[in-house]
């Protein structure tokens, strides 16, 4: 299953989700110009190393601050494209939201703690391997299991190839994290205490794990004022372009009615949305434009646009404009 996007926007620009995002990125790249015994010594020193904790004859070669700031720089390394790709794609679908609930700095702390967490959830059962951990996942894993918290109605447009043919489903939040979960804990129980493949799997369940709880911890203490003070400066001016407006069930005239949202911003300027209106098995695709000064409540019609009625003539799709 290869998430596209979630259907719950946020309503500030994620600033630390993009800023980590970029720093994975640029390491990543620094990483790639960097020859192979370079970039080998480059992982065994900045990646996590549990061997190094624990054995003197390995410890002797690192110095303290080695020692205690490769458990965060593991956390930016990456083994290759595809594994950069997959992480970072994850944290841009489900980091925006965990933001938007926590705030640009509590956010930041609460995803290097899961990072952290992931990397002693490894260590417990691996204390003495000498295979360097890399990657952003458990951290990644904990924003995941914020959101599996915050958000569990939310629907993920999801990618499941079948053969040559790729399937788009919308699924549950609760359901797809679910089973991501479930995996990383069939997987971690088929390797035993070892990362397998190099996966280190009971680091994306300890990060999952520590990513709820972390979030419950988070939530219930009082806030700084900074998020507040910054909400006006990353409020974002624009909803998404691409919508899901599902339509009334109750409704059997050949009319559909359904919502989108829009900004306030957008309500003022005028906007323009692809909006997709799932009905029985088919996925119809509009331009909608909203023109400016739109209110909240008010509907624009698209003639002609709905169901086949019983007379055999076409209704239409009526959208209610909620603005948020």
């Amino acid at each position: 299953m290869i998430p596209i996007r979630d259907t719950t926007p946020s309503r500030n620009v994620p600033v630390v989700n993009n800023v980590l995002i970029g720093i994975n990125v640029v390491v990543f790249l620094v990483q790639t110009m960097m020859p192979e015994p370079v970039i080998e010594r480059f992982i065994f020193t900045f990646g996590l190393v549990p061997a190094r904790y624990t054995l003197d004859r390995l410890a002797e070669h690192f110095s303290l601050g080695q020692q205690i700031f490769s458990w965060f720089s593991f956390m930016f390394l990456h083994g290759g494209f595809l594994h950069i790709l997959g992480n970072m794609w994850s944290l841009y679908i489900f980091g925006d939201n965990v933001e938007d609930r926590l705030g640009p700095l509590r956010y930041l702390i609460f995803y290097l703690l899961c990072g952290l967490a992931s990397g002693v959830s490894h260590f417990a059962l691996n204390a003495g391997s000498a295979v360097p951990v890399i990657g952003a996942s458990g951290a990644i894993a904990g924003v995941m299991g914020a959101y599996f918290l915050l958000h569990p109605h939310s629907r993920i447009l999801t990618l499941i190839p079948i053969l040559f043919f790729p399937l788009f489903v919308e699924i549950p939040a609760y359901f797809f994290l679910g089973i991501w979960f479930l995996l990383q804990f069939l997987n971690a129980a088929a390797a035993g205490a070892g990362a397998a493949g190099g996966v280190a799997w009971w680091a994306h369940i300890g990060g999952f794990l520590f990513g709820m709880l972390f979030l419950k911890l988070f939530d219930a203490l009082p806030h700084a004022g900074v998020t507040r003070r910054m909400r006006p400066l990353t409020a974002r001016k624009h909803s998404h372009r691409l919508q899901v407006a599902r339509p009334d069930r109750s409704e059997r005239a050949a009319d559909i009615h359904a919502t989108i949202a829009i900004s306030p911003y957008e309500a003022l300027v005028g906007t323009r949305k692809l909006v997709t209106i799932p009905t029985g098995l088919q996925r119809r695709i509009f331009r909608v434009n909203v023109p400016p000064g739109m209110e909240q409540g008010k509907v624009l019609r698209l003639k002609g646009q709905g169901k086949v009625g019983a007379d055999g003539t076409r209704g239409d799709v009526l959208l209610k404009i909620v603005i948020q």
